[in-house]
């Protein structure tokens, strides 16, 4: 990935690489990351900070959502531990299939 030089000071270089993001390295040739980098890059006016929208009303409307959703996974759960059992009993509806399947070479052999 090719890096254009941007800017080149005594203490850091800045480079553009090729998906138009940013790199810095300090005078050694170490790259520099995170804060120190976005602090280097503001000052160069390089990239714009944008502060987030206000996620109060969202936080709220999403505790009435997981409140709703808490009451309606505690029915699901009762209703599953109730079919349990159920279930249980099930199992040996299996077995009888099995022994027709040992019937079926038996009649294939009566009739040839």
């Amino acid at each position: 990935m090719a890096m254009t030089l941007i800017k080149k000071t005594d203490d850091y270089r800045i480079f553009q690489r090729g998906d138009q993001r940013y790199a810095v390295q300090d005078g050694t040739g170490k790259p520099i990351n995170g804060e120190e980098k976005v602090k280097i890059l503001l000052a160069e006016e390089l990239i714009k900070v944008t502060l987030p929208a206000d996620p109060v009303p969202e936080v709220e409307a999403a505790e009435e959502v997981s409140d709703e959703e808490a009451a309606a996974d505690e029915v699901v759960a009762e209703e599953a531990s109730e079919e349990a059992p159920a279930e249980a009993e099930d199992t040996p509806v299996e077995e009888p299939a099995a022994e027709e399947t040992e019937d079926e070479p038996e009649a294939k052999a009566a009739e040839a």
